[in-house]
């Protein structure tokens, strides 16, 4: 078995060669079909533990140890390892097809512990799905990444061009729901029920943290720092027991607050410093936490948002003699390459009321960013930059930043800049967060079984696609008794419009030469005589309408990034934005382009060589769509990357279509909550694609992922006060489609609600 995060390689004539890599990064195709990193005729791997949850169809639920083994596009479920038990069977088995969707659903409380969860389904029938469970969020991630790389080998079989029969075959073998054949045991069963609900003792007792953790940019591309430039001016101010504390010097409004944090190196992986922060076993949080010792999780939410009661003796902070009690909500999220972000409000809760005998308080908001850095050597072992920042009063930093002031050292503010030293100083203290193996292990590595040549026919068993959740034989084994397993207007320094204004004298960006065909002469682009629900805008202080800033305040890759990863300021966009609707409806809509009254219907449309239509369909009550409309002067060439994009298959768009977001002003919050990171939203949420006469839509659903359904939430609530900025691009993964060049941009400058247009089906 080769080590997590690493590849074998075993070309056809028989010899090894093994490489280091990372997981997600290992089932890349180039264009012949062959693996990118292994010799022709290789199929990728992908096997280690997970947890199989469901409920039998009397309603108990269960939580089973298993051994999943994907391989190519076929996957496996067995009760033991297959490489220590070579003769034991597999007892789920199937083929993975085009129509799997997979969802990560984030942290659930399974049998008294917790474990990330991960959902099935069939994108053609709803009913068809199941769940798998895994003891970190981490782990989740390189399971979500296996499936999609198996997912995409399976679409390329397809286009392959095999027989009919053959396509037929591996159609019928979908069957998410499907039985395995079983004798039932009812008498045997319903004795361990109650041994069954509470699920393996392994899950409580095994650490949760990684080993090895997932450097790569597998579906992401991103360096250290954000992929849009921001106004921020860090300061460092005072260091306190390895500490960095900063100000945001750029950002401060006078008689408001400062933007202030606290930065340490922890040498542990950001999967399980995040578990540490997440957990609030008061035992383990007294050797670190100053502030929530005494906590209890007071409710759940799609298993991303946490609302947390605390009660506290702050003696040492202050003259208050009486305890003090407080709730927060807490929201988390983890980016594609694997940062994570905790942003932390304070709240209200029925079920827990103020109470005779302390002082309810109100946490001073913050948020938590733990990032992992890259290792220099296998050998080293993991660490990561732990970020916590909040907002404190002016006043009150002025003075302690002047003289020291003592109070200051005594207030929640200073606590909670100091839990990162406590955190700090609590990992270094255990060596066990460094080397300890997780419950759950993904490995990967590339066998010398061809693509395609398992044979269809022989897959009569049904699919396991996170299983059928009424499987009575696996609850009722003997062996599985004993497996568990005040918002604040920011000081905008006006980086994008000061770029804006330079922009004006740049060409087009070196990797946007060759995409559109310059053997046909360029037509006149007039966006007067095309208007959308939303008018342009003229400058930042302008209100509910939008722009199209340059494309340099964003960073992409450069022609050397696959040998040292370096990015460039992006340059003028390719496309040309047009217009820009802003819909109110009852429910997502697709296919906006062919509507009778939309752009791309009207007679200036269908004279435009090629129109991009990006339709956002935001989740909320009622919902609203989001549409952009990015014209071209000339067609697209068919060899260029925007061709192969634009006539590609809907695996490959979603490989490649990424977008960059920058909150440009608005609450700081939201400022961490959207990040700065650029997205490949095809493995984030679910687009769907047209592809008709002169356009291509993108119909983007956000309220797919749960994730993107809180921070979108978020957004929404302050939306009338926030400057977005957006960047669409074809993300470069060869040489050949390097550097990359900005498609289009849009700026939204305070989106006011109740302006959506209704849109009429």
């Amino acid at each position: 078995m080769t080590s997590p995060g690493s590849k074998k390689v075993v070309p056809a004539d028989g010899s090894e060669k093994n490489h280091s890599g990372n997981l997600g990064r290992t089932g890349d195709l180039n264009e012949s079909g062959s693996s990118s990193g292994g010799g022709e005729g290789g199929t990728f791997e992908y096997f280690g533990q997970v947890y199989h949850l469901g409920s039998n169809k009397i309603g108990h639920e269960y939580c089973h140890l298993r051994y999943l083994f994907i391989r190519g596009k076929y996957v496996e479920m067995y009760k033991r390892d297959p490489h220590e038990n070579p003769d034991i069977k597999p007892i789920r088995r199937g083929v993975i097809g085009p129509t799997m969707m997979v969802e990560e659903l984030g942290r659930r409380k399974v049998s008294h512990g917790d474990v990330y969860v991960i959902r099935f389904s069939n994108r053609l029938d709803e009913r068809k799905k199941g769940e798998i469970a895994c003891a970190t969020a981490g782990e989740a991630m390189k399971w979500v990444e296996a499936f999609d790389e198996a997912k995409q080998q399976a679409e390329y079989a397809l286009s392959r061009g095999g027989s009919t029969r053959t396509k037929l075959s591996m159609e019928a073998n979908i069957d998410l729901e499907g039985h395995r054949p079983r004798v039932r045991r009812y008498a045997y069963g319903l004795k361990k029920l109650i041994r069954i609900g509470q699920g393996p003792e392994t899950l409580l007792r095994q650490s949760s943290t990684l080993v090895n953790d997932v450097r790569g940019d597998s579906f992401y591309g991103g360096g250290d720092n954000g992929d849009a430039i921001e106004a921020h001016e860090w300061k460092c101010v005072r260091t306190i027991n390895g500490v960095r504390i900063f100000e945001d010097v750029a950002n401060f409004k006078a008689g408001r607050g400062f933007l202030v944090k606290a930065v340490a190196v922890v040498e542990a992986s950001a999967d399980a410093v995040f578990e540490v922060i997440s957990k609030l076993d008061k035992h383990q949080r007294y050797e670190w936490d100053t502030v929530t010792g005494d906590s209890e999780l007071i409710d759940s939410y799609e298993g991303h948002y946490d609302v947390i009661y605390c009660v506290y003796d702050p003696k040492y902070l202050s003259r208050w003699q009486s305890k003090r009690d407080f709730i927060f909500s807490r929201q988390w999220v983890r980016g594609q390459d694997g940062t994570y972000t905790i942003l932390q409000f304070p709240a209200v809760h029925k079920k827990r009321p103020p109470k005779s005998g302390y002082r309810r308080t109100d946490i001073t908001p913050s948020t938590w960013e733990i990032r992992n850095l890259k290792k220099r050597s296998d050998a080293e072992p993991p660490s990561c930059l732990v970020t916590h920042m909040l907002e404190i009063h002016s006043k009150r930093w002025c003075k302690w930043k002047r003289t020291s002031y003592s109070k200051f050292e005594k207030t929640i503010p200073y606590a909670l800049l100091l839990q990162v030293a406590g955190l700090k100083e609590y990992i270094g203290a255990n060596p066990a967060f460094k080397y300890e193996a997780s419950s759950t292990v993904v490995q990967s590595k590339l066998s010398d079984i061809p693509s395609g040549e398992y044979v269809d026919e022989e897959m009569e068993e049904q699919f396991y696609d996170a299983t059928d959740s009424s499987s009575d034989e696996e609850e009722s084994d003997e062996d599985d008794e004993e497996q568990d397993k005040k918002e604040i207007k920011v000081k905008l320094k006006n980086v994008s419009w000061a770029i804006a204004s330079l922009s004006l004298k740049q060409p087009k960006a070196p990797g946007a030469s060759n995409e559109l065909d310059t053997s046909v002469d360029p037509v006149d682009i007039d966006p007067s005589q095309i208007q959308g629900s939303l008018r342009k805008g003229n400058g930042d202080k302008d209100s509910n309408c939008w722009n199209s800033p340059s494309g340099m305040g964003f960073m992409i890759r450069g022609k050397t990034y696959l040998k040292d990863n370096a990015k460039v300021m992006g340059g003028q966009p390719l496309l040309t934005l047009v217009s820009v609707d802003w819909l109110k409806v009852d429910k997502a809509v697709d296919n906006i382009a062919l509507h009778p009254k939309c752009l791309v219907q009207s007679e200036p449309g269908k004279k435009l060589p090629f129109i991009l239509v990006i339709n956002l369909q935001v989740p909320a009550k009622p919902n609203y769509c989001l549409v952009m409309y990015y014209a071209a002067d000339r067609p697209v060439s068919e060899s260029s990357s925007l061709g192969k994009f634009v006539n590609g298959s809907d695996s490959y768009r979603d490989s490649r279509f990424k977008l960059i977001p920058s909150i440009v002003q608005g609450y700081w919050m939201v400022k961490r909550a959207v990040g700065t990171k650029a997205c490949l939203l095809g493995k984030a949420v679910t687009c769907k694609y047209l592809r008709k006469d002169n356009f291509l839509e993108i119909d983007v659903d956000i309220g797919s992922s749960a994730v993107a359904r809180s921070v979108i939430g978020l957004v929404l609530g302050y939306v009338t006060s926030l400057i977005v900025d957006l960047a669409i691009l074809i993300e470069g993964k060869e040489e050949t489609e390097l550097p990359e060049y900005i498609l289009g941009t849009v700026r939204l400058n305070r989106i006011e609600l109740d302006s959506a247009v209704s849109f009429e089906e």
